[in-house]
């Protein structure tokens, strides 16, 4: 099959952005009274549960009996203002593209073929890191973006990757896909996707079996071994 389109999750694979987001979170704790706080051992664990929302409420059924819990309308709260949070810190320009993810991306827009997202976090989250790395809006960068708040299920559901693939209008045989995860993985697997992987600070540890090629950056990826990765797909 030929190539035709790359999909890249965001946090973690075009960009090291957890310590950001981790960052957020504990600045909204603290503006909310809370004595949470996150540390980089127990973010590590919390991503394995995908989605801010998520993570908060998996934080919570973990808390002692009796301590104070949120609805899940102060969550959506809270998790709006962490968002902001966010938002502000990649505005200071304190943020870098993972190594050859630019490169590779203006090799793809050369060679003609369709850039999109799939990812669970949420659209503002985008905008602060395309605006922050190339200085532009997300649809100056990507031809399609599929956001976890616009599916059912989050990853390891294979439910963004199909939305980015209907959006591009593609079977997933001539595209592929970037993730740095163990649940992006299934997710881009489960929508029949061929996945290379970098792993991430934060995602290290984790079990990458299943994709079909892992490297530590995707500066070590050539052209033919993404026409590989389709090549072998079926019909």
């Amino acid at each position: 099959m030929t190539l035709k389109a790359l999909i890249f999750d965001v946090d973690g694979t075009l960009a090291e952005t957890e310590e950001a987001h981790r960052a957020a979170f504990n600045q909204v704790f603290a503006n909310w009274g809370f004595d949470w706080s996150w540390s980089q051992a127990q973010y590590r664990e919390l991503l394995k549960t995908t989605g801010g929302k998520e993570r908060i409420r998996a934080w919570q059924e973990n808390l002692p009996q009796g301590a104070r819990r949120l609805t899940d309308d102060e969550i959506a709260r809270m998790h709006k203002e962490k968002t902001a949070i966010y938002t502000d810190i990649l505005a200071a320009g304190d943020l870098d593209l993972r190594p050859g993810v630019a490169e590779l991306i203006d090799r793809a827009r050369a060679d003609g073929l369709k850039l999109a997202v799939a990812t669970t976090t949420n659209l503002p989250n985008v905008e602060a890191l395309t605006r922050c790395c190339w200085g532009a809006e997300p649809y100056d960068i990507f031809d399609v973006i599929a956001a976890g708040d616009e599916v059912a299920a989050k990853k390891p559901a294979p439910d963004v990757f199909r939305l980015a693939l209907e959006r591009l209008g593609l079977p997933a045989q001539v595209c592929v896909a970037f993730e740095d995860s163990l649940n992006g993985v299934l997710s881009a697997r489960g929508a029949g996707l061929p996945v290379v992987v970098t792993p991430s600070v934060y995602t290290d540890d984790q079990d990458f079996s299943q994709a079909q090629m892992v490297v530590d950056s995707l500066s070590e990826l050539s052209p033919d071994d993404l026409l590989a990765l389709t090549a072998d797909q079926p019909a």
